[in-house]
């Protein structure tokens, strides 16, 4: 997707969701001395530092104030030598694609393998229940393909790869350090939990809903404490809240799902400052908030 097709996403999607108060991005911050987080309208992206190394989560939107607000967090793109990609949706690749500024243009991307078709061109990524066609997205960053289950280390971090289909075909969630689940747009968190993310997104939402069950299940086997963190909608430690409507498909036209904590417009950017994101940390949802 081109700038100018980020732009009219923008547009669009803000006429299409403005008052439904479906997105509730974090914005510009930190969740920990180790997750930092950018806005980009109503998406965030994601960067996790250990021993000297940065490694970015998903990456945005073409979007014109990356380098301005990685800036308010000190981390300067040209650190950026790995980037781990959930799905290519627009608003999770645009600063990798051709006319993007390239800040990333010497990182190596990670992808999920059946995701990476999208890329080629064997897919197309479709929404709205298969009405229309998302424009594709075009890069040369080097690529390392993914699948479901490998287990990495890049510098000391850990990643672990799951796969988790229905948003997109190829979707990926990432562990990080078996401490730091990066879910993308595969959990949409309400007011009062986790549901299937967004139905008119998705490939297949009956796929999403087993997708969750499953990695429901991964994750309470570890009985531990694990960070859920979303490409929209915010974070939490507690898994009860992660998972509370796992079953149920968030519907953006319905009142029900309408989160009265979202702002009237996510894609208006005026609350998002430099000074919040140097002194204040990200809260957490959920009970144990």
């Amino acid at each position: 997707m081109a700038r100018k097709d980020s732009e009219h996403q923008k547009m669009s999607m803000s006429a299409m969701f403005r008052g439904k108060a479906i997105f509730k991005p974090l914005n510009t911050g930190r969740i920990d001395g180790r997750v930092a987080c950018v806005r980009e309208w109503v998406a965030n992206i994601f960067f996790y530092t250990k021993n000297g190394t940065t490694i970015m989560i998903d990456a945005g939107y073409n979007y014109a104030r990356l380098r301005e607000k990685m800036g308010w967090l000190d981390i300067d793109p040209a650190t950026i030598r790995h980037i781990l990609i959930t799905h290519q949706d627009t608003d999770h690749v645009g600063a990798l694609e051709m006319d993007s500024e390239r800040l990333f243009k010497d990182a190596t991307v990670y992808i999920g393998e059946i995701e990476n078709r999208y890329l080629t061109g064997e897919k197309r990524r479709k929404v709205f229940h298969g009405l229309y066609r998302l424009p594709m997205v075009k890069m040369d960053n080097k690529k390392m393909l993914l699948k479901d289950g490998d287990v990495f280390n890049i510098d000391g971090i850990k990643v672990e790869c799951l796969l988790v289909p229905g948003h997109t075909w190829g979707h990926m969630v990432y562990l990080i350090d078996d401490e730091y689940l990066f879910t993308g747009d595969t959990i949409w968190f309400g007011a009062d939990g986790g549901y299937s993310f967004i139905s008119t997104l998705a490939e297949d939402n009956r796929l999403s809903v087993r997708s969750l069950e499953k990695l429901e299940a991964n994750l309470r086997a570890r009985k531990r404490r694990i960070a859920v963190i979303t490409g929209h909608t915010g974070w939490t430690d507690d898994l009860d809240f992660a998972f509370a409507h796992r079953t149920e498909i968030c519907k953006p036209f319905t009142k029900k799902y309408a989160d009265p904590e979202a702002p009237y417009d996510g894609y208006v950017e005026d609350d998002d400052t430099e000074d919040r994101a140097r002194k204040v940390l990200l809260k957490k949802k959920g009970a144990q908030a």
